[in-house]
């Protein structure tokens, strides 16, 4: 990526930020809606994702202080979208899970995910995503300091392979 002009890098990276956030913004109207917090509805889609998680997984997760995500925890358990159990082996450590009540709000969380994403990727191409994963693998993997070779074409190539079903 040499020679690429200041300007446009400062214009495209802050275009990334905005998009960034206007992206959360949306997520958060809409599930907040639905009585649900972005917090809560990032714990809710992990959880689904993932199955019970040990609170200091979550935590890694979700890019969160442990003491953050136990106040989180807390709110959700009083809501009865998680409980938190104990773990075989290790009294200290508790094991997160989605409850029944839980599994549907997660199931809506799913729903609002992928109407947001119909929405804002309609008018993509295939191509276009897959150069726009490129682009974002290789910039995650700069901030990372991952990059497997100087121009970061492992990363492109990890995101092409992806997008091929290999």
């Amino acid at each position: 990526m040499t020679g690429i002009d200041s300007a446009l890098k400062a214009q495209f990276t802050e275009t990334l930020v905005k998009t960034g956030r206007k992206l959360r913004t949306r997520f958060n109207a809409e599930v907040v809606r639905h009585g649900l917090t972005y917090p809560r509805a990032r714990a809710l889609a992990v959880l689904a994702g993932r199955g019970p998680l040990r609170q200091g997984e979550l935590a890694g997760e979700l890019e969160l202080e442990g003491p953050t995500v136990v106040r989180l925890l807390d709110g959700m358990e009083k809501l009865g979208l998680v409980e938190r159990r104990s773990v075989d082996g290790d009294r200290r450590a508790k094991q997160v899970a989605l409850t029944a009540h839980g599994h549907e709000q997660a199931a809506l969380v799913s729903a609002i995910s992928a109407r947001i994403r119909d929405v804002v990727l309609a008018r993509s191409e295939v191509s276009d995503i897959t150069a726009a994963l490129g682009v974002l693998a290789e910039i995650g993997a700069a901030i990372d300091g991952d990059f497997g070779d100087e121009a970061g074409s492992g990363s492109r190539r990890r995101v092409e392979a992806l997008a091929d079903g290999r």
